[in-house]
């Protein structure tokens, strides 16, 4: 395995779960902004793949919850994150870049939210 793949590779298997919700968060705002992009650039199988792509990551948001601990907090999250799958889904179908935009809001917040959330927990406050 090329050094770059170990890299990679390590980077996933030692992250802490804290970090790894960062790293979905960071995975689906990246592809959202690859398919703007694609959109801008009239590539239409581009910025649908890559709005697949943030779908999956959405999805992979949405099986981390544990609502039994999380209870209403994980609830809302729950349904925000149904809300952005459906708005990406319309931007895809529609190919509007305003939905990808407000996808990318919602999910810049909820990563800002989460990020400070560790960083109190880490200094005790959380």
């Amino acid at each position: 395995m090329p050094g770059y793949q170990a890299y990679q590779k390590n980077k996933y298997e030692t992250a802490s779960p804290h970090r790894l919700i960062l790293m979905l968060y960071d995975g689906a705002l990246t592809n959202i902004n690859r398919a703007k992009q694609a959109l801008d650039s009239s590539r239409q199988a581009d910025a649908h793949k890559f709005i697949q792509k943030a779908q999956a990551i959405v999805f992979e948001l949405m099986a981390c919850l544990n609502e039994e601990q999380g209870d209403v907090i994980a609830k809302n999250l729950k349904e925000i994150y149904f809300y952005l799958v459906n708005q990406l889904t319309q931007a895809n179908i529609h190919k509007q870049k305003e939905l990808l935009l407000e996808s990318e809001t919602i999910l810049g917040d909820l990563r800002q939210t989460w990020n400070q959330l560790g960083k109190e927990v880490a200094n005790g406050n959380g």
